[in-house]
């Protein structure tokens, strides 16, 4: 008679690397807004940098 059973030592290891997915995705995204910001910070300076110039305060 086999049992069919899934022990929990083969579930651990499928539920990390859920988590460990999930991190990168995590990861990937918070440097896709922190590129984003960067580009609105530079337009931003773009922008200051443009009026000192022009002598528009």
């Amino acid at each position: 008679m086999t049992e069919t059973t899934v022990s929990v030592f083969s579930v651990l290891p499928m539920i990390m690397i859920i988590i460990y997915g999930l991190f990168i995705l995590m990861g990937l995204y918070a440097l896709y807004l922190f590129i984003k910001l960067m580009i609105r910070g530079i337009a931003a300076l773009d922008i200051y940098l443009d009026e000192k110039r022009n002598g528009r305060f």
